[in-house]
């Protein structure tokens, strides 16, 4: 059976993570997102796989390579052109992606499914499928029911007493509301579809084909199903499933690596004197991390491999990503480090470097001064704490 996975998109609102990391490769404890969706699509029987791809288009496709070791197949279908000898991505949008697939080869020949690239799911689509077929639909959005004081965070679906879908609305007041059930850009659809996606041109499947759908008046449903779905739209939901896999409430993601304690998982090779500090789980620290003696972790945090925490830091409610020296003294509450920046759970980032503090939050693999310059020390007295 066929599937399509949307991976074209630059993430913007994932930032600062996706300047380097596509959103389908983001990683939930060192396994990328998209890997959950091939382990979730192989185990329904779809083992055909196209992927749009654009933004940082090489790294998805050297990751995932032909699907084989997922086993799967996958193929490709690149968004954009060279410029000046780089990869500029220009993605079409998710059904002009669609679309551009079929006018090259007639892929889409029979039901398939349409996934984004960037939810963690543990969705039965054996039964959605069986439930789309049933109704004799064109089209189905799998819908989720949310609470009332969520919906303005969502596109809502309104339908009928019989699933056919009505209208839409996006992220709407609550007060206006007319639904609480939201797209959670899960589709099924008919090869039939595609006549109703222009050719060549930039289209997208919520805004643009499923208005026309209903405007036909075409067989478009929704389907209610409770399903675990962590929609990784922002680095604050990017935190929030970091948090909840740690503390067991996502059923289909394991804590890899090895429980020393209870609660508290490690990679390969941690260098950590157990008695020395100060770590209370739930809590994962990647392979080749050093924490000093004095240090203290409080989870849920999740330590990414070849850090350095060193000796006074602490690291409460936090999510530190490969290769990130925390300085001693350093406190990170509520916190996401990925390179040269720090985010807080908002969404609001400082540029550590930028900000010359890339001495107190920096890169393992960068030599620092063996003396503190002048102003690194007159901040870390005014910041309480050491500069070396």
């Amino acid at each position: 059976m066929k599937a399509m996975i949307l991976a074209a998109g630059k993430g913007t609102r994932v930032r600062p993570i996706t300047y380097t990391i596509p959103k389908p490769l983001i990683p939930i404890l060192q396994k990328p997102v998209m890997e959950f969706l091939l382990e979730l699509l192989r185990q329904h029987g779809f083992d055909q796989i196209m992927v749009n791809v654009s933004h940082l288009a090489n790294e998805i496709e050297n990751y995932f390579r032909d699907g084989q070791r997922f086993g799967v197949q996958i193929a490709y279908s690149f968004e954009g052109r060279i410029v000046d000898g780089a990869l500029v991505g220009e993605a079409i949008g998710s059904a002009g992606g669609m679309r551009k697939i079929q006018d090259f080869s007639p892929f889409f020949d029979d039901t398939f499914v349409v996934l984004c690239g960037d939810a963690l799911i543990d969705l039965d689509l054996t039964a959605a499928v069986k439930w789309h077929k049933a109704k004799g639909a064109i089209a189905t959005v799998i819908m989720k029911s949310v609470p009332r004081e969520e919906v303005s965070s969502y596109g809502i679906v309104v339908t009928d007493e019989l699933g056919r879908v009505k209208a839409f609305q996006e992220k709407p007041k609550v007060e206006e509301a007319l639904s609480t059930n939201i797209s959670t850009g899960i589709y099924i659809f008919e090869p039939e579809v595609l006549n109703y996606i222009p050719s060549g041109q930039q289209y997208d499947i919520g805004s643009q084909l499923f208005p026309k759908l209903v405007e036909m008046n075409a067989p478009f449903y929704g389907l209610v199903m409770d399903f675990e779905w962590v929609d990784i739209g922002k680095v604050p939901d990017y935190w929030q499933a970091i948090r909840s896999v740690l503390l067991g409430e996502i059923k289909n993601v394991d804590i890899p690596g090895h429980e020393v304690a209870p609660g508290i998982y490690t990679g390969l090779n941690v260098a950590v004197n157990w008695d020395k500090v100060d770590i209370k789980g739930p809590v994962y620290i990647g392979g080749m991390t050093r924490i000093e003696d004095g240090a203290k972790i409080v989870g849920p945090t999740m330590i990414g491999p070849n850090c350095w925490i060193c000796g006074g830091a602490t690291v409460d409610n936090s999510v530190i990503f490969e290769y990130s020296r925390l300085g001693p003294g350093v406190r990170l509450v509520d916190k996401l480090v990925f390179g040269r920046y720090c985010v807080d759970k908002t969404g609001a980032s400082i540029d550590v470097q930028a900000a010359a503090l890339d001495w107190l939050i920096t890169d393992t693999r960068q030599v620092l001064p063996s003396q503190p310059a002048i102003e690194r020390q007159a901040i870390a007295e005014l910041l309480g704490i050491e500069a070396s």
